[in-house]
């Protein structure tokens, strides 16, 4: 555990918080994406089934758990409790181009061929691209409320700080993994037109538009 590592998981946290009070306040999930929410649950699933097999500290496995109970809770929320007000129409971004091929990527490049491995690397593929069905929904409805743009800050913010975790690590712990840090890459990528428009508007109180 370093600083890095412990801000990034308090953004985290802070980011699922954020959405889960947005959607029980407002009573409504409008101008969230639902495929989004469905793929995060995916990515917890499949990345913690180690939950059964090992334990690190209590510290991690209450993360672990809190991030799978949230994710499956925001689903509900999303196609069951508050469906009324949920925007499929705006919400049509094909998830299967996205886990299809990131399936195939984890079967072939991964660090042990086992299924815990593979389902593993697979996790962290899908996460680098997860938020995509959210920026493709706000692309075409041509805005985000403040709120769900914050949600958005912390997201991007958390996988930010644990770069600069994986850099403090390899140069004080010697420790790399290269499949994790080039999909952090391309994830914190992903974020950079937000964080430009987040901290040129959100922040002067203006909603965030992005281009279609």
């Amino acid at each position: 555990m370093n600083i890095f590592r412990l801000v990034g998981d308090m953004s985290h946290l802070l980011a699922i918080i954020i959405l889960l009070m947005k959607m029980w306040k407002s009573r409504s999930v409008a101008g969230i994406s639902g495929k989004s929410q469905i793929l995060f649950a995916i990515v917890f699933t499949t990345r913690y089934l180690d939950l059964f097999t090992s334990f690190v500290s209590i510290y991690n496995t209450s993360m672990k758990v809190f991030f799978i109970g949230t994710s499956y809770v925001t689903v509900y929320f999303i196609y069951q409790h508050f469906k009324p007000t949920y925007d499929s129409n705006h919400d049509t971004f094909r998830v299967e181009f996205l886990i299809v091929p990131v399936g195939g990527l984890a079967f072939l490049v991964n660090h042990e061929f086992s299924l815990l491995e593979i389902l593993w690397t697979f996790s962290i593929y899908l996460e680098s691209v997860a938020i995509l069905p959210q920026l493709f929904m706000v692309s075409k409805t041509g805005e985000a409320e403040s709120i769900t743009s914050h949600y958005l800050f912390a997201l991007g913010s958390y996988r930010a700080l644990y770069l600069l975790n994986w850099i403090y690590r390899y140069y004080f712990e010697g420790f790399f993994d290269l499949i994790a840090v080039v999909a952090g890459c391309v994830q914190t990528i992903l974020y950079c037109d937000f964080f430009y428009l987040y901290i040129t508007k959100v922040l002067k109180g203006k909603k965030i538009s992005l281009p279609a």
